[in-house]
């Protein structure tokens, strides 16, 4: 039973060190990049990535996730993601024109989308999600921290001062 409590909580394990692997690879790899590159070449790939959260409505998913899956995490978790995927994706036609509200966008987007993780994140533990995610563990062991290091590289780009052509 012990262990159990132990093992439940490996997921807490997963998300944190992967969050600080993405975080140290982003300090090596990403972060010296922005004093010397416009934002916007920076902004594309991320959007790209979150235009895939879609992938959130896996929670809701039969065969992705385990009988007892908390509705109360479960379609929070899944439509908050599938509303950011859409928010980025229609960020990036903005962006890429260098459209006077492509900040905006950016910044709905990424406000909305940091929210959506720790809302997930706090309903998850809250009703005890985890145990119940089967295949579909694999978007917070995995993607989340990933997301979440993007997310702060995206605040710091934001409040950079950038210009309006791509």
């Amino acid at each position: 039973m012990r262990a159990n409590l132990i093992f439940d909580r490996i997921l807490t394990l997963n998300l944190i060190a992967n969050t600080a692997i993405f975080y140290v690879a982003a300090r090596l790899y990403l972060l010296p990049l922005l004093p010397r590159v416009r934002p916007q070449l920076i902004l594309i790939p991320i959007l790209l990535l979150h235009s895939t959260r879609h992938l959130g409505l896996m929670f809701l998913t039969r065969g992705a996730t385990f009988p007892g899956m908390p509705p109360q995490f479960a379609y929070p978790a899944a439509f908050g993601d599938l509303l950011t995927a859409i928010l980025a994706i229609a960020a990036v036609p903005f962006v890429l024109r260098g459209s006077a509200l492509a900040k905006t966008a950016v910044w709905t987007f990424n406000i909305f989308g940091t929210v959506d993780l720790l809302t997930a994140t706090t309903l998850a533990t809250i009703h005890g999600a985890p145990v119940a995610m089967g295949p579909a563990y694999w978007i917070p062991a995995f993607w989340v921290p990933l997301l979440l290091v993007t997310h702060y590289v995206t605040f710091l780009l934001l409040w950079r001062r950038w210009d309006s052509k791509a």
